[in-house]
């Protein structure tokens, strides 16, 4: 027999973050989907080797259109191009993740970097074993961003850009 206490009421239940618009449970759906074959152990071993890869205290998120399932810049949905062809944006979220980057590789200096990508593989070295990693893992291009917490607030709140915490916390403290 259930006592009063046992039966979770809605109030109770956890409020679930809606980033830009979409709800964290529809974008893990849409990135395990889309980049993980419909896999979620795929996509806790990615995520799994990103947290044992960056520094303390670094959130890492996903971006883009593998956490919407359409490409910003003309709607086209995730993989338009034939399977593989779209990349995975993953940013780091933190100071520790920024120091990573050489000072040629920001697009604003020690706050928000370019990605480590096949364009511009040097600017963070210690990251390179990590994407070698991931993309092995995924079988597509992962690229790889550093920026500060504030900036993750901006594109979410003031340019609609959803995106989905993968470990650690992105939001500002």
């Amino acid at each position: 027999m259930a006592g009063a206490g046992d039966e979770m009421t809605e109030r109770s239940l956890p409020e679930e973050t809606v980033r830009a618009g979409l709800s964290e449970s529809e974008m893990r759906a849409n990135v395990i989907r889309l980049a993980f074959g419909r896999d979620p152990r795929r996509y806790e071993q990615f995520c799994e080797a990103i947290r044992s890869a960056i520094p303390p205290g670094t959130a890492a998120v996903l971006r883009g259109s593998a956490v919407t399932g359409f490409r910003h810049g003309d709607n086209a949905p995730f993989d338009a191009d034939g399977p593989g062809t779209s990349d995975l944006d993953l940013t780091l979220v933190g100071a520790e993740a920024v120091a990573l980057y050489k000072l040629e590789g920001f697009f604003i200096p020690k706050v928000h970097s370019r990605p480590v990508s096949e364009k511009d593989p040097d600017i963070a070295p210690e990251l390179l074993p990590l994407r070698d990693r991931l993309m092995k893992m995924v079988g597509r291009p992962v690229n790889i961003q550093g920026t500060r917490d504030w900036v993750m607030f901006v594109r979410e709140h003031l340019m609609g850009q959803p995106y989905l915490t993968l470990c650690g916390r992105a939001e500002m403290a």
